[in-house]
């Protein structure tokens, strides 16, 4: 993923800009400390679609390249349900995203979003010369959990998984705590184990993703979606 080009040497670590200017948020109370009691604020509905949401994207395995000025970003994905609701959040956010069919190697789908100054920010906030990683107060929130599931969550008997990109070491740390600070300890699981991905368990867990990200899409198969099937109870 190249960077703009130009520069002397490594920038300072930049911090992640803000969701929405605080002026256009009158009277919209702070996250609490205890995020785990009141989730809700974490929700989708908690505020109006963003462009820093695709944060959540970035978080997984989307791909972030930078043009002067402009930013891009590109994620692979298994389904093609998936890429309509990729779409469709991207249009809310004023981003025009192309899907780029399948590739035959992988049987896998793209989607690509157009060069664009409103990806600039993230692009600055991310992209440490070439490599994708996490700004320093990197918090995910409920819209930012929808689109990570959206492009890459998947059930399985255990639990629910959120996948990450197998080139972003410097990013799993990060990320991993974030998911924390929410209410959300997951295990990392590598690629022996069916990784690179989180993966959240237990039923209280997978109640709070369920409430993070929000009703399914109308996209999304049945069962393919947070809260859409019951865990299979842990032994032991």
């Amino acid at each position: 993923m190249p960077a703009e080009p130009g520069g002397g040497g490594e920038p300072a670590e930049p911090a992640e800009p803000p969701p929405e200017p605080a002026a256009e948020r009158p009277g919209r109370p702070e996250p609490p400390p205890d995020p785990v009691r009141q989730l809700s604020l974490f929700g989708v509905e908690a505020a109006d679609p963003a462009v820093g949401d695709l944060a959540g994207l970035l978080a997984g395995p989307g791909e972030l390249v930078r043009m002067g000025g402009t930013a891009r970003i590109t994620i692979m994905v298994d389904d093609a349900w998936r890429v309509h609701v990729l779409v469709a959040e991207l249009a809310r956010r004023g981003l025009t995203a192309s899907w780029l069919g399948r590739t035959r190697a992988a049987e896998r789908h793209g989607v690509q979003t157009s060069y664009s100054t409103l990806l600039a920010p993230l692009g600055a906030a991310w992209l440490r010369e070439t490599v994708k990683r996490p700004p320093a107060n990197f918090f995910l929130t409920g819209p930012r959990l929808r689109i990570w599931v959206a492009a890459a969550g998947t059930p399985e008997p255990l639990g629910f998984l959120l996948r990450l990109g197998a080139a972003d070491e410097a990013c799993w740390e990060p990320v991993g705590a974030a998911l924390a600070a929410i209410g959300l300890p997951a295990v990392l699981l590598d690629a022996g184990a069916g990784g690179p991905a989180y993966r959240i368990t237990g039923r209280r867990r997978l109640a709070r993703l369920a409430e993070l990200v929000g009703d399914r899409p109308p996209a999304a198969p049945p069962g393919q979606w947070p809260g859409s099937v019951a865990p299979v109870p842990s032994i032991g």
